[in-house]
């Protein structure tokens, strides 16, 4: 039998001090703060916060009456409301900026082959999230007015505050980022062994009433909504048990595959 030699650890002798991670957080954290403020300062130039609070009412001004408007209640809601617009538009723009710095920080501890399938991981996770927010944006939102309005008594004159609405539809897109990153939570199950492709399969039933139990809490209490959120997560479940093969498959470490071709081709007794 030949004798085989085990292969160095390729992070061998790249310790760092603690003081060192927390000079490298630091300067990632600082990274971080840059790059809100450019984005900040962009979206401050065009289209400005009441360019951004008249791109977010699209949705619910297309079910008002043409010359209704939304209501600012709070004295200050005029103010703080498209600050608050302005800032949650800054995070979303420099979202690849944000998971970048993070993948910058852990990157010196991962291993060549965890690097490989890390990066693509945090880029297709934005993906993701820009996905389910836009879904918001451009369907949900029109199809819960729309749900809404039909309830809406003649005698009532609906006429939303402007602080209320950016909440609600702000916790929607949080909801919808977060729901749509499935498929990488499932990926990420499998490839640590945490669980089988075939447990997975055997726990759809259950996952789709998890879906809907979820999306009972995230969302209004509007069917449209709450569908709108279960149907796309347990599409997204599917995917995710799909991509699982091809995502363990290429990203296994080089000894996990010199050890499974060696079984293989080791005679049968």
């Amino acid at each position: 039998m030949a004798d085989t030699k085990d292969k160095e650890d390729e992070l061998a002798g790249t310790e760092q001090p603690f003081v060192a991670h927390l000079v490298e957080l630091r300067d990632r954290l600082l990274y971080c703060a840059y790059g809100l403020a450019v984005a900040a300062a962009l979206l401050a130039i065009w289209p400005g916060p009441g360019g951004l609070i008249d791109l977010i009412a699209v949705p619910i001004r297309a079910h008002m009456p043409p010359d209704a408007k939304l209501i600012a209640i709070g004295v200050f809601s005029p103010f703080f409301v498209p600050l608050k617009v302005l800032g949650m538009t800054s995070v979303l723009l420099a979202l690849p900026w944000l998971m970048y710095q993070v993948w910058m920080f852990v990157a010196p501890g991962l291993y060549s082959h965890e690097k490989k399938f890390a990066l693509p991981l945090i880029f297709f996770g934005s993906l993701l999230a820009y996905s389910g927010i836009a879904f918001v944006q451009f369907f949900v939102l029109d199809k819960m007015f729309n749900f809404i309005q039909k309830f809406t008594p003649a005698a009532v004159a609906a006429t939303p505050d402007i602080s209320s609405y950016v909440e609600a539809i702000l916790s929607l897109y949080i909801a919808f980022g977060v729901a749509f990153q499935v498929p990488i939570v499932v990926m990420l199950l499998v490839k640590f062994e945490m669980v089988t492709v075939e447990k997975l399969r055997s726990f759809r039933g259950y996952f789709i009433v998890v879906s809907f139990v979820v999306a009972a809490v995230l969302t209004p209490p509007d069917v449209v909504s709450q569908l709108a959120l279960a149907i796309p997560m347990c599409l997204l479940y599917e995917i995710g048990i799909i991509a699982s093969k091809y995502f363990v498959k290429h990203s296994k470490a080089p000894d996990e595959d010199t050890v499974s071709t060696e079984v293989d081709s080791s005679p049968n007794p």
